[in-house]
């Protein structure tokens, strides 16, 4: 099993996957379309850290997704926060929409990769259907061999 970024070509179809802290996100709410307003409010969004809501467009099919990002407090209690939207993301290529500094964007987007694990030898396990670009700015191929040292340690482990 690869971890890896879905290929840069596909960046053009990409949905955007918001990453919303629960300081400021009323305004953020407000921000938004009407039918995402909609459909937030009943969702009751708060972006508290991990709560996401999958958005639909107009016709009904997923535009984008919003993930609660909590505060630096709840933040700071955990790592790899971002890999508990892997597995609850529609299939798709999904590019993350949010103003991180260097560290936070590196250590989302390796959650995300490390998300995609599975042990397979033994029984096939499907992987997530859901896909990152690479955020701008990460050094990808660095991020995809921590991933691929990771899964070899968990492998030799299982």
């Amino acid at each position: 099993m690869k971890l890896c970024f879905a290929p840069a070509n596909e960046a053009a179809r990409a949905l955007p996957l918001y990453l919303v802290p629960s300081e400021g996100v009323a305004d953020w709410i407000a921000a938004r379309p009407a039918h995402q307003r909609a459909w937030l409010t009943a969702q009751d969004f708060s972006g508290r850290l991990h709560a996401m809501a999958v958005l639909p467009g107009q016709s009904g099919v997923p535009e984008a997704a919003v993930f609660g990002w909590g505060d630096a407090k709840a933040r700071a209690r955990g790592r790899f926060h971002l890999a508990r939207v892997v597995a609850g993301l529609p299939e798709g290529v999904w590019r993350i929409e949010a103003a991180l500094d260097p560290a936070e964007t590196d250590e989302a987007a390796l959650g995300w990769l490390l998300a995609g694990y599975r042990f397979d030898r033994y029984r096939d396990q499907p992987a997530p259907k859901a896909r990152l670009i690479a955020p701008a700015g990460v050094d990808a191929a660095r991020l995809e061999a921590i991933a691929a040292g990771e899964a070899l340690s968990r492998d030799l482990i299982n």
